[in-house]
């Protein structure tokens, strides 16, 4: 994201200088924003299995939304399987989770997303080369540079 938006640490246990944005986008409601960024967490390995989740409290202090809306984005992630809630203690990232969020991932981004990108591929003329090339920083690699000159 980008870098004018402010970023608040969690300071709940489990999360020591864990970094997450604390803007909201107005097109989803907040309970699942907060589902999808603990989704991230997960599939950038920032939570392993067993890590606990912030408490919702904690969480709802620091973003200023109301427990019940944490609450709720965490019910989200105990249905999906990925968290458990341990009565007295937390709630916990599931053995295994990491690994069904990546085939479900996956999944979606080849339903959801890839004919949309293919399609802007195909469009644009764009070759295997010139993709690979780019590396994900959206520049032309010097390859193709050259070859303009």
């Amino acid at each position: 994201m980008g870098d004018c938006i402010e970023h608040l640490r969690f300071t709940g246990q489990g999360f020591p200088g864990l970094m997450m944005d604390r803007e909201w986008n107005d097109g989803q409601p907040i309970y699942r924003q907060l589902r999808d960024r603990v989704v991230a967490m997960i599939l950038d390995g920032v939570l392993k299995e067993g890590d606990p989740l912030p408490s919702v409290r904690n969480v709802a202090a620091e973003y200023r939304v109301n427990p019940l809306t944490v609450l709720k984005g965490y019910q989200q992630l105990v249905d999906e399987q990925l968290v458990e809630s341990r009565r007295g203690r937390g709630m916990f990232v599931n053995a295994g989770a990491r690994d069904l969020l990546l085939r479900g991932e996956r999944q979606k981004f080849l339903t959801e997303e890839w004919p949309r990108v293919h399609a802007t591929i195909q469009r644009l003329g764009l070759t295997p080369e010139e993709l690979l090339g780019a590396g994900g920083n959206g520049q032309p690699s010097s390859d193709s540079q050259k070859k303009e000159r």
